[in-house]
């Protein structure tokens, strides 16, 4: 089982096309989505809640059995660490071999995160990243921690230039998103009137 944490605010095109690739390229054979509880800072202001970033994961991945969403950080108060989250999926899926998906700038400063060797040891890392020299800058980043060459796995994943912030910025002007999110996410925002505009999503 593939692990994507997020804020997730909204969902869009490039999330599902890391899960599709983490997918197909690690041979997983399903992707949890998991949104945090509590959102970086830079982003607290059009921080929705927990509870609506949630109902968007699960707009997001509707009609695909092999995307599924967890409630797990939003349900545990506190900081959200990955190793504690991994350690609370294993206590209630024991037989799941789990990969926690990141990007390659996550990846690379992994040495820096709460106890990196213990999440090694709970989940493989799948690190999307391109490009062969950049990959070998993470492995000579990360080289220090234990287990690193047979933990770290890596896939490559087309190049998406969209953002969840140039979404709220879109919608919020009143231009389009749709092909940038998919349709249920779309609907929803305009429902619930999130990233607040004069003028309606189209």
């Amino acid at each position: 089982m593939g692990i994507l944490g997020g804020t997730f605010n909204p969902p869009h095109v490039g999330h599902l096309i890391c899960a599709q690739e983490a997918l197909w390229q690690l041979e997983l054979d399903r992707v949890l989505f998991m949104p945090v509880s509590v959102p970086p800072h830079k982003e607290a202001d059009d921080d929705p809640g927990g509870e609506v970033r949630l109902a968007l994961c699960e707009a997001a991945v509707a009609g695909d059995e092999r995307l599924r969403v967890s409630r797990l950080e939003l349900d545990r108060p506190g900081p959200s660490y990955t190793v504690d989250t991994l350690k609370a999926i294993h206590a209630t899926s024991p037989g799941d071999d789990l990969t926690f998906i990141v990007g390659g700038d996550m990846a690379a400063s992994l040495p820096e995160w709460r106890q990196p060797e213990e999440l090694l040891e709970l989940a493989a890392l799948g690190v999307a990243e391109r490009g062969e020299t950049r990959r070998r800058e993470i492995m000579q980043r990360i080289s220090g921690l234990r287990a690193v060459d047979e933990r770290v796995r890596f896939f490559s994943m087309p190049r998406i230039d969209v953002s969840s912030t140039d979404i709220r910025d879109r919608v919020r002007a009143g231009r389009p998103v749709r092909y940038l999110v998919p349709d249920d996410v779309a609907r929803l925002i305009r429902a619930r009137g999130l990233y607040p505009t004069e003028v309606p999503i189209r």
